[in-house]
């Protein structure tokens, strides 16, 4: 089959625009061939389970799912009972872009914190009401926050532990989105231990679709006393793969010789390279942190751009638009997408 698309064309609106990394492709051919008990009772299943434990320093219970919505909702299920709610910055991703799959799907009441920059601080959930005994609320069972955040900012070692024991402290459960946590760990210059096992998370969505991989993600059970019936709910959830081994291969790949930190270091040092090329002609609201980069343009400026580069408007009222940077973004893509807004500027 020949390409449908034309293969040199770039856009900056999400990482999930990218290809998959080649030496993922590999390993699913290399998985291919032969049969394999399904399900996720295979050889490549297990090698995934004893390489996160390596690299999270921890013995860990893995559960490969197809997507980040469905690695969210099952998570949140399993360390919530029915009757309980999520607490969770306003901008994280479970209240803005899972299409109401929390609620609808997993039935759990998400409750809502403003932030200035996408994080939450144990002080902002000292002020909100957790209605703990309360029949007539819907009372918290878990925190969750998105690492990296939507706002493109990366909470610290310090902070993440600071909010596990706050939740702990609460009787709660701490649950990471981690769907962007391998450009969390680059720009933090720390481990995955560091970052996720020492602080004290429960439970982690880890992504890996927006790092090359072609279509899996991961439940990873710190806390095997605070997570109950997941592999029951994996399975309601439709999101229990039948040949498993090809999920697995997938981010065994990733994990293997440092892919996913070379592959995310990439995309964050594009995203700098992208924001030191306009900061001098465009008002970037917040810190580059990771692979995202926020700019504040005239709109006719952005839709003019967009007829060529694809992105998003982030806030319309302001202008504000958000670039992602990928995995094989180069630095031809980000010159080019930097001269390109340096024109559109000078023309308007």
């Amino acid at each position: 089959m020949t390409s449908l698309h034309d293969v040199s064309a770039r856009g900056f609106a999400s990482d999930n625009y990218a290809g998959v990394h080649p030496s993922v492709l590999d390993a699913v051919a290399a998985a291919n061939g032969g049969h394999q008990v399904a399900y996720g009772e295979d050889d490549y299943t297990a090698a995934l389970r004893e390489r996160m434990s390596e690299l999270f320093e921890a013995p860990v219970e893995v559960f490969p799912v197809f997507n980040g919505t469905g690695a969210n909702v099952i998570a949140l299920q399993s360390v919530t009972q029915r009757w309980e709610s999520v607490v969770c910055a306003e901008t994280a991703h479970i209240n803005v872009d899972e299409g109401a799959a929390p609620e609808s799907v997993g039935h759990l009441k998400l409750k809502t914190i403003p932030t200035v920059d996408g994080k939450l601080t144990p002080e902002l959930l000292d002020a909100f009401p957790l209605r703990v005994g309360d029949e007539h609320a819907a009372p918290v069972g878990a925190v969750s926050i998105t690492q990296t955040t939507e706002l493109g900012t990366a909470y610290t070692v310090e902070e993440i532990r600071q909010l596990a024991a706050w939740a702990h402290a609460h009787e709660l459960v701490l649950h990471v989105d981690g769907s962007r946590i391998s450009n969390a760990v680059v720009s933090l210059g720390v481990s995955l231990a560091e970052l996720i096992t020492d602080t004290g998370v429960d439970i982690l969505s880890f992504g890996g679709t927006k790092n090359g991989v072609l279509g899996a993600e991961a439940v990873v059970v710190l806390n095997p006393a605070a997570v109950h019936g997941i592999v029951f709910l994996r399975k309601q959830s439709m999101q229990l793969a039948s040949k498993m081994r090809f999920l697995s291969a997938q981010l065994l790949a990733l994990l293997s010789d440092d892919l996913y930190l070379t592959s995310a270091g990439h995309a964050n040092a594009m995203a700098a390279r992208l924001a030191d090329a306009v900061a001098d002609v465009v008002t970037l609201p917040r810190p580059t942190q990771a692979n995202a980069v926020f700019a504040i343009l005239p709109r006719e400026v952005s839709l003019k751009l967009m007829e060529t580069f694809r992105f998003y408007f982030w806030d319309e009222t302001t202008g504000e638009v958000r670039w992602m940077c990928a995995w094989d973004t180069t630095e031809e893509d980000v010159d080019t997408f930097a001269a390109a807004i340096r024109d559109a500027l000078a023309g308007a």
